[in-house]
């Protein structure tokens, strides 16, 4: 039997294990950021499992640091009496630049951090993008769903038309 080769064992890239599309809809992503999430080790594993929700979750930078607020990660099947709370917040590593730009904007342009991705790098560690988004009024939601209506359209008559 042929081995497989280091390139084939395993896939390339970070693995994305929760990604929340309602915030591409309901805000406009300004500029996005990396962050790595302090967790628990039942957590870690939740995470892993894919049983995760970012819905909800918003980014709070207090006394100097960013923290993870209302990201739901499920209990561990396998934990013991140990297991996580579900929705507490999670303290958010990144620079100290990073963290003083993205409290400047946020309450100068009174804009909203949400979490963008959660996703497992290539060395196992849990990261998390971040994004500085500001609010869609309800045309601009109606305008960019037309905009991808009408581009759906075009692309079914190209590829009717050949």
């Amino acid at each position: 039997m042929a081995k497989k080769s280091d390139k084939e064992a395993k896939p390339h890239g970070p693995r994305t294990v929760a990604s929340n599309r309602k915030a591409r809809h309901d805000y406009h992503i300004e500029e996005t950021f990396e962050a790595g999430v302090v967790l628990t080790g039942t957590e870690i594993k939740s995470v892993r499992q894919g049983q995760v929700n970012l819905r909800d979750g918003f980014v709070l930078v207090r006394d100097g640091e960013a923290w993870l607020m209302n990201v739901h990660i499920a209990h561990y099947a396998q934990g013991n009496i140990q297991n996580h709370e579900e929705t507490r917040k999670r303290k958010l590593l990144l620079h100290r630049r990073e963290i003083n730009q993205l409290h400047a904007e946020a309450t100068q342009r009174a804009w909203t951090i949400v979490p963008l991705r959660l996703y497992i790098n290539e060395a196992g560690r849990a990261k998390v993008e971040i994004a500085l988004a500001r609010g869609k009024q309800n045309f601009d939601k109606r305008q960019d769903i037309a905009k991808r209506d009408a581009s759906r359209d075009i692309q079914r008559a190209l590829k009717s038309a050949y």
